[in-house]
């Protein structure tokens, strides 16, 4: 009888999308914890070490094409946006990814740092419950005062071939505005 009464409310959710099966943190903006990306040669870099910066955290797969495609198009981004205050980390996620990192940076030759997480320490970040499916990519965009701004999972129509590279740069643009100071031009000495 309670096993009815549990699938009953459990239906209830789903049909209400209280329990959507892709579930992402829709709690944007807010702080983003700190959060350390390990890599090969044993070293770690923090999210804390990129104040001041705009920051793009991919969380990815590195055999899904989805997740290339938006590393493809996080790279075109570094390379013009980084003078500006970009900086884009990618996470592989999956098993063994330790093993699989280094050859997807020589494939795909990013121009940002590319390391890897445990799946459990991605899902507690991303606030996402572990019941519900991880549909990747998963990124994430913290502004320069540390506030995630933007969660975005991979069924989202953001990622959309034709139009993914000028989606991030409507969300990044204005960011990289955000604290920056406009150079004041010097002034004449009268004659």
């Amino acid at each position: 009888m309670l096993s009815r009464r549990l699938c009953a409310i459990f239906l209830c959710l789903v049909t209400l999308g209280i329990g959507e099966l892709g579930a992402t943190s829709d709690k944007t903006p807010r702080p983003s914890p700190d959060f350390a990306v390990s890599f090969n040669d044993g070293s770690q870099i923090h999210l804390s070490q990129y104040q001041s910066k705009v920051v793009v955290m991919a969380f990815i797969l590195t055999y899904c094409q989805h997740c290339q495609l938006t590393v493809q198009t996080l790279a075109t981004l570094q390379k013009e946006y980084g003078p500006r205050g970009l900086q884009v980390i990618a996470s592989a996620i999956q098993d063994m990814a330790a093993l699989a990192v280094p050859d997807f940076i020589k494939q795909f030759q990013p121009g940002f740092p590319v390391g890897f997480n445990p799946r459990d320490m991605v899902l507690d970040y991303l606030q996402h419950p572990v019941m519900f499916k991880l549909l990747m990519p998963q990124v994430v965009v913290i502004d320069r005062k540390g506030i995630i701004r933007t969660q975005l999972a991979g069924d989202d129509k953001f990622f959309d071939k034709a139009e993914q590279e000028k989606n991030f740069r409507d969300v990044l643009e204005p960011l990289l505005k955000e604290g920056t100071v406009t150079p004041v031009a010097p002034r004449k000495k009268a004659k």
